[in-house]
């Protein structure tokens, strides 16, 4: 796997490529600006991005416009974006396209080598990686009426779904078969007016609707 790092912290974009480099990812360029990022993604084509949310020169939400402009330039580009706090708008901007291969961590996450790497495979496979903390932070407010008709497990199913973990995963987690958490996933996607027949990436859309709920 080849990644291009967009992050403008000497420190952290150096500690990134160390750990990468070690699970046998190669760190293509680190940038450290967004028209830095948008170069380097045309010149090394790479298998993913991990962007900064805030980049030079107001350090607010460059680099998190420049992942969604590259999106839009090569659908399903796959985007960890990494960020100091919890930024709801962005976690749902990211997923508005409903195609998957994307994800939202804090920094602290990158500690957590495993997690971290983890996540980022995820992402590279077209999956989605939604950090715990951001999770836990809109379910704690806003509206929900859109997930109010969720049991208590569904709603469990669907926050694991949100941190990106398979259905395997999500079993494991939770202590039941992989029928059950099949069966609680087919229930909300119901409950989410999520039909069979829909053709976009339907994990990802119940995480879309989950997020929007939360305004």
């Amino acid at each position: 796997m080849r990644v291009v790092i967009a992050e403008d912290n000497v420190l952290l974009s150096a500690g990134l490529e160390l750990l990468l480099d070690a699970k046998g990812i190669k760190v293509a360029e680190v940038v450290t600006d967004a028209p830095g990022l948008m170069r380097a993604v045309e010149e090394h084509a790479p298998d993913a991005v991990i962007a900064d949310v805030r980049l030079p020169p107001t350090f607010r939400d460059e680099g998190i416009r420049a992942a969604l402009t590259l999106r839009q330039a090569h659908p399903g580009l796959p985007v960890l974006v990494l960020s100091q706090y919890v930024e709801k708008v962005y976690a749902r901007e990211l997923l508005s396209d409903g195609s998957g291969g994307v994800g939202y961590l804090l920094k602290d996450r990158v500690s957590r080598v495993s997690e971290f790497v983890d996540g980022l495979r995820r992402v590279a496979s077209g999956g989605t990686a939604m950090d715990p903390e951001v999770i836990a932070q809109l379910m704690a407010r806003g509206d929900r009426a859109a997930i109010d008709a969720l049991t208590d497990r569904e709603r469990e199913v669907l926050t694991l779904m949100a941190e990106g973990l398979g259905n395997t995963e999500i079993g494991r987690r939770l202590f039941v078969t992989d029928n059950a958490v099949h069966k609680h996933i087919g229930n909300i996607f119901a409950k989410l007016g999520l039909p069979v027949s829909e053709t976009g990436h339907r994990r990802v859309l119940a995480v879309l609707a989950y997020l929007n709920s939360q305004e």
